[in-house]
């Protein structure tokens, strides 16, 4: 796994062992919390203060960890997609969005990540958006939302569930950082669970997700999470999305929050908008008889 840290002032693009050669005597004393991520990041912990308790366990060794101010990401080299994004909204954080401008991702290398011309024709072909998975307008408070538009941040996402309970969703995420002024962590990532129509003009293997996860987290060890089908409709109602956290950890395959003990964890559904019960988790599928 390598890491990247991208910022204006330092810029640390490095493997696990090279952040003390990269760095000058200067930069590394004023980035010693940057370098204690690839150390860590090495007995599987990854610490980013967008990650509550930890940021995720479980990405393929080859993926690219990249650390941007807004938001930290796992870039898979083969969908070229990031496999899990993990981002803190807090009231300061949140704007009106600006326009949006896409790049291919400029830490990663040209072979990594897709370039914008990759999405041509696939909201005609596939009914799709360039969905963001930290979200534009979270982060439009800031001097980094332009940052939100490099395209290992974004998915070819359903155009009906992005503008429709993704959205929703999003939109309380944001609620609920300026009601209660507080730090939201929101981690969330694509499922590859059935074979889709591929980009029209993207990779041969660059995989367009079968549905996405969410789990949304206070510092108090409140959450809640969410799955999404791709064919989920623009009327869906993002909570009877909801699931268990062991369901999302089961078909993400990631450890989510690895420096926690996740049993004690208590419920946010209230607060994020969500009065009714949480539905039953979806019965696993089973082996059919002859």
């Amino acid at each position: 796994m390598d890491l990247y840290y991208d910022s204006p002032m330092i810029r640390l693009n490095a493997g696990i062992q090279g952040c003390a050669k990269t760095l000058g005597r200067a930069a590394l004393i004023a980035a010693a919390t940057i370098c204690a991520a690839p150390a860590l990041a090495s007995d599987g912990e990854l610490h980013s203060f967008h990650c509550l308790f930890g940021c995720p366990v479980g990405a393929p060794a080859t993926n690219d960890t990249i650390v941007r101010e807004i938001y930290t990401l796992s870039s898979n080299d083969l969908t070229k997609l990031a496999d899990w994004v993990a981002y803190r909204v807090t009231p300061a954080s949140i704007g009106p969005s600006p326009d949006r401008g896409w790049r291919s991702d400029p830490s990663l290398a040209t072979d990594e990540t897709l370039t914008p011309d990759a999405y041509e024709g696939a909201n005609q072909a596939l009914r799709t958006d360039r969905g963001h998975q930290a979200p534009l307008a979270a982060f439009s408070g800031t001097p980094f939302a332009a940052d939100t538009n490099i395209l290992s941040n974004i998915t070819p996402q359903a155009s009906a569930l992005n503008q429709g309970p993704w959205n929703a969703l999003e939109g309380q995420e944001r609620s609920l950082a300026q009601r209660l002024n507080t730090a939201v962590y929101i981690y969330t990532g694509p499922l590859f669970e059935r074979l889709m129509g591929p980009l029209p003009a993207g990779p041969v293997l660059a995989r367009v997700p079968s549905g996405y996860w969410k789990v949304v987290a206070l510092a108090d060890g409140r959450v809640s999470a969410f799955v999404f089908d791709q064919a989920t409709p623009r009327t869906f109602n993002y909570c009877d999305g909801r699931v268990s956290l062991t369901h999302v950890v089961l078909r993400s395959r990631f450890i989510l929050f690895p420096m926690a003990n996740t049993a004690s964890f208590g419920s946010l559904d209230t607060e994020i908008g969500c009065t009714s019960p949480r539905p039953a988790d979806p019965a696993p599928s089973t082996i059919p008889g002859k």
